[in-house]
């Protein structure tokens, strides 16, 4: 697995699962968190995606 294929994991080690099962740490839902051994590299980079889009939902408004 070259370097350009290869997503490491976004757990930062702060696995803790809010109300809706989405990990106060790395902002995945507990099924992508699952799924992420076996996903492809298409799937992580869809997971990111969704990551992305829960912390910019979630971000404090200044």
């Amino acid at each position: 697995m070259g370097e350009l294929e290869y997503i490491p994991t976004p757990c930062v080690m702060i696995c803790t699962l809010n109300e809706d099962d989405i990990c106060v740490g790395c902002l995945r839902s507990l099924d992508e968190i699952g799924r992420w051994p076996d996903a492809d590299r298409e799937e992580r980079l869809q997971i990111l995606d969704n990551t992305s889009e829960r912390a910019r939902v979630t971000a404090p408004k200044y």
